[in-house]
């Protein structure tokens, strides 16, 4: 299968529109040579061939080198559909909604508190519940649920768990006003109604680490970021009610899809026009379950922050947000498609955003330098932030990857792995590890990602993002 990749850069090939009958458009790929062989392993490249034959589907269909198998559409895909004549499609945004990831800058540097970490730790995992299905201390009344659904991050300011300024710092200010929390089934607001401020399980994590070395000393600053800085990472998304939301369309749109006169390779590519009641029924609930997701990254942004100054007191310093993004959206953005600019749907899953220096939708702090990228790598390697690059807006439509992938499933890691032997493994790398699942920290191990580094290298030399500082993994939090 390898003869219909054709290379265009050393780092980028593309499957022609020529290759099957009903492809739209081309498919890129970004890897590297090395990382060929593990493409083939799934169904990761069959189902971006798949993903070209959308209506509406506009340039290419792109994925990152995170790429592996996922429901419909890739992880690690990025697709545009025009958004007067294209489709919306909830396989290409994924069912934990605006799973994303936040990053938290603390005043301190490794050394000066090195000896508290495990307290810290310990602090930090009794702050911020985790687990399958673990609810918080938050209860939302029916109107409470709908204020919040609807106005995101400006409800949790209203509410004492953000300032205006945090939200300077959050995609999109942590708001999506497309919203319309009547189009949320009453079960996703059940499901999610006790949930606001947890992490879940899975790949969800808050981490502490370290700066271990800066590799643009300008973009560093702009960030507020010093070598040996204290930073932690919150890794979560929508929770329960994304979940149900992804559910609830999925299931209208594969019964309602022939209607709309569309014909699907895979009938996981489910979809309806975004001109269409469904479509924007989908849209609204979807933004609404991106809004939780900003909400409960916040809401454990304060929780944190509480369980900071309970150990630091009155030298606790600042947690500021560096920055927040999303990884599995659909957002209405204006790029140029056959030298014109138009409006389109971008769907992202497992991609993050990556915009360049100049662009509005940037904080002033970061207009001259570029939006913050922020590549979580597995618990036992290295971390990435990275800027965005101008040349991404043609490239991928501002997109890079989210992370390092999967290259084992979690049903394979657990037959290979043992949490307990894990976690010793991990505290004699100097990680500190705080779970209320080994079975879960088994599901998550290193080797069942893909090496960090490399797939940074690929993004950096496909002139999508580049380097601005590595990050060390000092202690790992999950449920």
């Amino acid at each position: 299968m390898k003869s219909i990749l054709k290379r265009i850069s050393p780092v980028l090939w593309e499957i022609s529109s020529e290759t099957r009958k009903n492809m739209r458009v081309p498919a890129h790929i970004y890897v590297s040579e090395d990382m060929l062989d593990m493409l083939f392993k799934d169904k990761s490249i069959e189902q971006l061939i798949n993903v070209t034959s959308l209506p509406g589907i506009v340039n290419y269909a792109v994925v990152m080198p995170d790429v592996h198998e996922g429901y419909g559409f890739p992880i690690g895909a990025v697709v545009a559909t025009d958004y007067f004549d294209g489709v919306i499609s909830p396989g290409g945004i994924g069912y934990d909604i605006n799973c994303g990831i936040r990053l938290l800058k603390s005043d301190f540097d490794i050394k000066s508190i090195s000896k508290e970490i495990v307290t810290i730790t310990a602090e930090l995992y009794d702050q911020v519940p985790s687990g399958v299905g673990k609810g918080g201390n938050i209860k939302l009344s029916d109107k409470e649920m709908n204020n919040m659904l609807e106005e995101g991050c400006r409800w949790a300011v209203l509410q004492g768990y953000a300032s205006n300024e945090d939200l300077n710092f959050i995609e999109s200010n942590g708001c999506m006003t497309t919203a319309n929390p009547d189009f949320v089934s009453k079960i996703a607001k059940d499901r999610g109604r006790d949930q606001l401020g947890t992490m879940g399980a899975g790949n969800h994590f808050v981490e502490i680490d370290y700066i271990q070395k800066i590799y643009d000393e300008e973009v560093a600053k702009a960030f507020g970021l010093f070598l040996n800085q204290v930073v932690i990472q919150i890794h979560t998304g929508s929770r329960g009610l994304g979940h149900q939301v992804a559910t609830d369309y999925i299931k209208k749109m594969i019964i309602n899809v022939k209607s709309f006169g569309i014909e699907l390779p895979d009938r996981e590519l489910s979809c309806a026009p975004i001109s269409s009641d469904l479509g924007k029924e989908y849209f609204s609930a979807m933004s609404a379950a991106a809004n939780y997701a900003w909400t409960n990254r916040q809401i454990i942004t304060h929780l944190i922050r509480q369980g900071w100054k309970n150990i630091f007191g009155k030298r606790e310093g600042n947690l500021n947000i560096l920055y927040d993004v999303a990884h599995n959206i659909a957002k209405i953005e204006e790029h140029i498609i056959d030298g014109v600019k138009k409006k389109v749907i971008v769907h992202r899953k497992g991609a993050t955003r990556a915009f360049p220096a100049n662009n509005v939708e940037l904080p002033q702090k970061y207009k001259s330098v570029g939006q913050p990228v922020l590549i979580p790598g597995s618990m036992g390697s290295a971390s990435y932030i990275l800027v965005g690059q101008s040349q991404n807006m043609e490239k991928s439509f501002g997109s890079c990857c989210h992370g390092s992938g999967r290259t084992m499933s979690r049903t394979a890691a657990l037959k290979k792995y043992r949490g307990e032997e894990l976690k010793n493994e991990l505290k004699n790398l100097g990680i500190t590890i705080q779970t209320g699942s080994l079975k879960g920290l088994a599901e998550e191990a290193p080797e069942a990602y893909k090496d960090v580094d490399s797939v940074v290298d690929v993004v950096e030399l496909g002139l999508l993002a580049k380097r601005v500082a590595r990050l060390k993994p000092i202690a790992v939090i999950k449920g």
